[in-house]
Order: structure tokens, then sequence, then C-alpha cells
């Protein structure tokens, strides 16, 4: 007889736990992920942009490194779309144009 308590409690306690685990997702929402869309865009004016001199329209770049044709779109460290703003892994938690273009580029391997 004790063993028959034993499941029913058992059982009693994965329902609550169940329970408590569905009520507490639905009253404190679901955990939502960060997309690009919802990054910051990345300021030429941030002191990492400078460092790196990123500039959002790589076609305005002075810098004797670029070569015609890099942009972020078509850099290794850049996993956003061909347009737009997207991540970059130099610039963590922010978005940079898919225009854009800076010092550390580097072609996307085929």
């Amino acid at each position: 007889m004790s063993h028959e308590k034993d499941i029913e409690s058992r059982r009693r306690f994965l329902k609550i736990a169940a329970g408590t685990t569905a009520a507490a997702l639905v009253v404190g929402g679901v955990p939502r992920f960060a997309r690009a869309a919802d990054l910051p865009h990345l300021a030429e004016t941030d002191p990492t942009a400078k460092a790196l001199g990123y500039v959002e329209d790589a076609s305005q770049t002075k810098d004797p490194k670029h070569k015609a044709g890099d942009t972020c779109a078509n850099c290794q460290f850049y996993s956003g779309g061909p347009t737009g703003y997207g991540p970059c892994q130099l610039f963590p938690g922010k978005a940079v144009s898919s225009k854009g273009w800076c010092v550390s580029h580097s072609p996307k391997k085929a």
C-alpha cells in the first residue's frame, strides 16, 4: 500500500511542477532571443568603429587599404544579409551596414 501512495504522490508532484512551469511561461513570457533587427546600428563615432576606420558607405572611405568592391557584405566577419544592416563579429552587440567597410575587412572564403 505504501508503494501506491508513493506513486500517487510522485504523480501529483509532477503535475504541479508542470502546471507551475507552464504558468510561469505564460505570465513571464517565453524568452526571446535577440535578432539582428533588434541590434542598434554602429555609429561611425563609436570608439571601436573609429579605431577600425569603419564607414557606413565604403565608397566614401579615403583609406588606402580599401580595395574597390570591398564591403561588409562580402567580409567573413559579417553575418547579415546582402542589404541593410547585420551583425559583425568585430562589433558585438551592434549592427553594421552591408555597404560599410573597415580596415579589418577580410574577404569571405569560398
